[in-house]
């Protein structure tokens, strides 16, 4: 299980590298056009499928943990791994939809402020906007709370 966690890792700082490469010299994206796009899309299909391998496997250890929390019901039960990827795959659907809703929130706040210096009685139906966009990560964060108790 721990060459899954070793391919995520090196899958996530190819991604990591590559963006602050092109971050940092857009001119270089012309030259290295033809393979740079294939190279990301084959990283995050390595990340997704370690992900997905790593759910799996997962389930398993954190399916065997009460055992363990049986044996120890006198002190501090030993965490598994499988029960840390467990509480990590809880959060990450935080974590998405808050990068979602930031994603959202940007544009729309553009444009409302654009729209509130033009005329400043739209002020409510921005807020409704801005408030619409920003449910998204409340949604997200329910969804962990719901697998947070069933963990």
């Amino acid at each position: 299980m721990y060459w899954l966690v070793a391919l995520m890792s090196i899958a996530i700082l190819g991604l990591v590298v590559s963006g602050v490469l092109l971050e940092l010299r857009p001119t270089l994206a012309g030259r290295i056009r033809p393979w740079y796009r294939p190279a990301l899309g084959t990283q995050l299909l390595v990340f997704v499928g370690a992900q997905l391998g790593l759910l799996l496997l997962g389930v398993n250890e954190a399916l065997a943990a009460p055992e363990a929390a049986a044996a120890g019901a006198g002190h501090l039960a030993e965490m598994s791994t499988g029960m840390g990827l467990a509480i990590i795959g809880a959060g990450i659907p935080t974590a998405l939809s808050t990068i979602g809703a930031g994603i959202a929130v940007g544009p729309i706040g553009a444009a409302s402020l654009a729209a509130i210096t033009e005329k400043p009685e739209t002020l409510g139906r921005t807020l409704i906007y801005l408030g619409l966009a920003e449910g998204i990560a409340i949604y997200g964060l329910v969804i962990s709370i719901l697998l947070l108790n069933k963990i």
